[in-house]
């Protein structure tokens, strides 16, 4: 979902032609699998599409890529573990931007029952995306 509401956040801001986004998992599990059906239909409520089809993220990435996004402390210590020593991207957690220091972990939602959790992470993820935004347009990360 994050991808998708980046992609959205950058499009309202006009600077599709300088960023480029894509998610990427850290685990093998998902890979080449549609996001889960709640994210969909999430997404969708607040019109947005989401097209992806999941890979895992590599270590050319860290080259790529100028940031790399974590959703909670496990995901950091694993992007950690996996940056290549004196690679270009800065390893963030997307909820360090924009939101309540007691709310700034995104919790995966698909481990859970129901649509409430996809709404949350959907609500924290579009906060995070606009506030980091921002933060790097004004050359402040």
């Amino acid at each position: 979902m994050a991808e998708t509401i980046f992609q959205n956040t950058i499009e309202k801001a006009g600077v599709t032609e300088t960023w480029s986004v894509e998610s990427a998992a850290i685990g093998w599990w998902d890979v080449g699998r549609s996001p889960d059906r709640r994210a969909i239909k999430t997404l969708k409520k607040y019109g947005l599409d989401s097209k992806h089809i999941a890979r895992q993220i590599t270590k050319e990435d860290f080259e790529e890529f100028d940031y790399i996004f974590g959703m909670d402390k496990a995901n950091m210590e694993d992007l950690s573990k996996l940056k290549p020593e004196g690679s270009k991207a800065k390893c963030l957690m997307l909820g360090d931007f924009g939101l309540d220091i007691n709310d700034r972990i995104i919790e995966d939602p698909y481990y859970h029952n129901g649509d409430a959790l996809f709404e949350k992470c959907f609500e924290q993820c579009e906060k995070a995306c606009d506030a980091f935004l921002k933060e790097a347009m004004a050359g402040n990360v």
